[in-house]
């Protein structure tokens, strides 16, 4: 931790780390945020309602306070939003202890004022993100020339239910959103007849070229599959 921010947190640098600092202020409160023993300044907590992730401000006391959906790979770590961000640590952790034990979202934000819960995060909060999370692809002009494999996709009954990102032009297709190692595929569209799919994290993984026709039936086999 810099001289900068051993001023904003010397109650952080004084126990040694942000997770000693978070662990004490919650006995104090007597919360249980569900912190590892070993956790020192970086922050992530699972909990039902995705990881909770806690990181320091540099230019001011800050704790933000973010939700989580993982990634598969280093290389596509998952997604992160801010929901509030607070410069007391004793308020901060009992928000996490709230979100962590299941508050009602209504009440979380009655409750901790600090707290700004969107859409997306009351949707990951009830255990539906993936609804959200096609409504935002299918709207984002980022992401215009996937659109019409995503309207393909969300389509079809079965695949609507899974939870889609974009990585590198392609679109994935995850079981569990909130499981980063759970069952999903690649799906990049090489032209209106053909498309390329890969199923992640299979040994042997690779990309198999799948007719338009097939594709869906394709995609629906190899996300019930282990």
């Amino acid at each position: 931790m810099d001289n900068h921010r051993k001023d904003l947190y010397p109650d952080v640098t004084a126990s040694g780390g942000l997770g000693p600092a978070m662990k004490a202020a919650a006995e104090l409160r007597g919360c249980d945020i569900g912190l590892q023993p070993w956790a020192a300044d970086v922050i992530s907590i699972e909990t039902a309602r995705g990881y909770v992730s806690v990181h320091p401000a540099t230019d001011e006391r800050r704790f933000r306070m973010r939700v989580l959906i993982p990634g598969f790979t280093w290389d596509t770590p998952g997604f992160s939003w801010e929901i509030g961000s607070t410069g007391d640590l004793g308020l901060l952790v009992e928000a996490v202890a709230a979100w962590r034990e299941g508050m009602p979202l209504d009440e979380l934000a009655a409750t901790f004022e600090f707290l700004e819960l969107d859409e997306f995060a009351r949707a990951v909060a009830n255990g539906e993100p993936a609804s959200s999370q096609w409504s935002g692809l299918l709207s984002s002009d980022f992401h215009r020339r996937q659109r019409n494999l995503l309207c393909r996709l969300r389509a079809d009954e079965v695949l609507r239910d899974m939870f889609p990102t974009v990585t590198h032009g392609a679109v994935r297709l995850r079981v569990d959103p909130l499981d980063g190692t759970s069952r999903q595929v690649l799906v990049h569209e090489l032209d209106v007849e053909r498309y390329e799919v890969m199923r992640v994290g299979v040994p042997g993984a690779a990309w198999v070229e799948v007719p338009t026709g097939d594709l869906i039936a394709y995609l629906r086999v190899a996300l019930s599959t282990p």
